[in-house]
């Protein structure tokens, strides 16, 4: 990923927030990622870490309209995916998504803290202020139905080097970096 990539991503977001009225903690832990597969503008995403801490963790995202999140689940992190601004499109499987597998219709999943059906590998939206939660095995991926998308993340502890398990085995959690002009943030994978 171009380093001016990355510059630009970050003024993108940061003008974003400030219009939303979300104000970053002093020094936030930028990750902004195409997950290897260098194409930021159809797979990419935005994270800032609030916190990390042994019992939890809480992230705030951000991702314009065409950003794919790659399908992917988690063997330990239980978490709540919010949309806080804009409009966001899910898919969830209950089991890891193969071709020649048949998986359940449906599988349920609390929406708002309500358990609702939803159907697999299907897209549903869900609008500013809700919130879907994943339990660990969940497999899942995202992107904006609106322009742009602020997201929230609450759930247990984070480990993004051994607990981000993704269906396409192209896919990298980080991506390496291009320094083509000066950083205007340090990411938290350098």
């Amino acid at each position: 990923m171009k380093r001016s990539t990355i510059n630009t991503a970050y003024h993108a977001a940061s003008a974003c927030f400030a219009q939303h009225g979300w104000a970053l903690p002093p020094k936030p832990r930028w990750d902004i990622t195409d997950f290897g597969l260098g194409d930021f503008e159809h797979f990419g995403l935005i994270l800032i870490n609030l916190a990390n801490e042994p019992e939890y963790c809480e992230k705030l995202m951000w991702a314009r309209r065409g950003q794919t999140t790659p399908c992917h689940t988690h063997a330990k992190k239980k978490e709540d995916i919010i949309c806080r601004a804009g409009a966001l499109t899910l898919k969830l499987w209950p089991a890891k998504p193969v071709a020649g597998v048949n998986l359940p219709a449906t599988l349920l999943v609390p929406i708002n803290g309500e358990s609702a059906t939803v159907a697999t590998g299907l897209p549903f939206v869900l609008a500013a202020g809700s919130r879907v939660t994943l339990s660990p095995g969940v497999w899942h991926e995202f992107y904006p139905a609106s322009e742009e998308c602020i997201i929230g993340e609450v759930s247990t502890s984070n480990d993004d080097l051994r607990d981000n398990f993704f269906l396409r085995p192209d896919v990298g959690r980080f991506p390496g970096i291009e320094e083509d002009e000066p950083a205007v943030v340090r990411l938290i994978s350098e």
